[in-house]
């Protein structure tokens, strides 16, 4: 009972504010890029929200809980890194297509181009799927714990929430919603560290969980923090810096925000996201640090928490925790939305199945989430790596490289199809250096094979 009304009233106060503080979207412009409006200390907020997601609540705890200093160091350095990365192709797509949408509209117009088009609404749209079931797997596997009910019956209730808002204004909605969630997430995070500390012994049991529970992992360069590199740090550096370049969500919001404001607000945006993943990893030294025994790594800081804090220190935990997923899905579901402008064009129309978009995500991305023996870090590393794909041509794009549509197309269908089923292959038989393969056949092999493929076009 308790987890349902912490849902009940979620719920509540997300379509309250989106009632307060936007008006129903009837337009394209208004749904998809919030009339190019967004200033930049709400886009910072926003971006450093959509940007917390499940591996950022869980996973920081999990890699600092097992890995220990290289596990945090992977995890958390790539991640704040990509978002300042990102800042001046931002800039650059802003100026180049200023009335743009999407990253499939600005390469299918670069290149005149249909395959381009659909090879790029492909990966963006399977990424956008595939995120919402990481954020659905994690958020579905803590409520389950707490009420005892389905796993099942918990993705379909974070699911609805999150569609139950986003679709009244598309990207406002996201925006001003997100706003609010990062508040809930930093004073939760800021509260479960200062209780932690202060009933395990304080920065001592810091210190003495560095090395991970296991006490191996204390240093980048040692024989187990290699390990860490070619198993997890490799593959998670090259998802993370390729996160926002081949993530809609980012894109979208490059196209809200005001125009002379968006380096600012990527970059503050990256500051305030590294406040997450540093007080999570926190909680997972402590849980090492004092012996904790957690019966699964992947969810250590709820048992840790739950075990020694006092039971209504859940509750802001709960909340901290359905901010961080719904404020990725509902970007989600608002990036698949926009990526239908593509193929319908700008219109009224467009608004209403932009909304048929969102739901058909959520019940595909619900599906995926309830395959047994699923785990979010497996997830994690695999869309991770399936946003490699697109990284060095929208780049090379961008920077002005001459690259032609039948090149980009080659070269992200390689990649697609070679790189990421090595990587999966990897993951699967649990081989550190086929993963790690994987990952930089993915990410190199789109943009060897564009070029390439690009001066023969031309040559011929």
């Amino acid at each position: 009972m308790f987890g349902i009304v912490i849902l009940a009233v979620y719920a509540v106060m997300m379509i309250g504010v989106t009632l307060m503080f936007t008006r129903k979207a009837t337009d394209a412009e208004g749904f998809h890029v919030a009339d190019r409006r967004v200033g930049s200390a709400i886009a910072a907020m926003s971006i450093a929200a959509t940007w917390i997601w499940a591996p950022s609540l869980f996973t920081s705890s999990e890699m600092a809980y097992t890995r220990g200093i290289p596990g945090m160091f992977w995890f958390t350095v790539p991640n704040v890194l990509c978002l300042i990365l990102f800042i001046p192709f931002a800039k650059r797509i802003r100026a180049q297509y200023p009335e743009g949408i999407t990253l499939t509209g600005y390469m299918a117009e670069r290149y005149h181009s249909g395959k381009v088009k659909g090879v790029y609404s492909f990966q963006l749209g399977a990424l956008a799927v595939l995120s919402t079931a990481v954020q659905l797997l994690a958020g579905g596997k803590t409520l389950a714990l707490i009420t005892g009910l389905p796993f099942w019956s918990m993705t379909l209730a974070l699911a609805a929430i999150a569609y139950s808002y986003s679709r009244f204004s598309g990207l406002k909605a996201s925006i001003i919603t997100d706003v609010v969630q990062l508040g809930i997430i930093l004073m939760g995070g800021a509260l479960l560290v200062v209780l932690s500390l202060r009933m395990t012994g304080g920065f001592d049991t810091v210190r003495a969980g560095l090395g991970a529970v296991s006490g191996e992992y204390t240093s980048l360069t040692s024989s187990t923090g290699i390990e860490v590199l070619l198993g997890y740090g490799l593959p998670m550096a090259v998802g993370l810096i390729s996160g926002p370049f081949g993530d809609q969500c980012f894109w979208q919001r490059a196209f809200a925000i005001r125009r002379d404001r968006i380096g600012r607000s990527f970059f503050a945006g990256a500051l305030l996201f590294a406040l997450v993943p540093i007080c999570m990893g926190t909680v997972g030294f402590l849980a090492a640090g004092s012996g904790f025994v957690a019966s699964d790594t992947g969810m250590v800081n709820f048992e840790f928490v739950s075990s020694l804090l006092p039971t209504w220190v859940l509750v802001p935990f709960l909340f901290m925790i359905i901010s961080g997923l719904l404020s990725t899905v509902d970007s989600n579901l608002c990036a698949a939305a926009s990526l239908t402008t593509d193929w319908l064009g700008i219109g009224k129309d467009t608004v209403q199945t932009s909304r048929r978009t969102m739901l058909c995500l959520l019940i595909v991305a619900i599906a995926i989430a309830n395959i047994p023996g699923l785990t979010v870090t497996y997830l994690f590393l695999f869309y991770g790596t399936l946003r490699a794909s697109t990284l060095l041509p929208t780049v090379m794009t961008l920077l002005g490289k001459k690259l032609t549509g039948k090149g980009v197309f080659a070269g992200v269908l390689t990649a697609l199809c070679v790189g990421l089923p090595i990587f999966a292959y990897g993951n699967l038989a649990g081989i550190p250096a086929v993963k790690a393969a994987g990952s930089l056949t993915t990410v190199l092999s789109s943009g060897l094979v564009a070029v390439i493929a690009s001066r023969k076009a031309v040559r011929a």
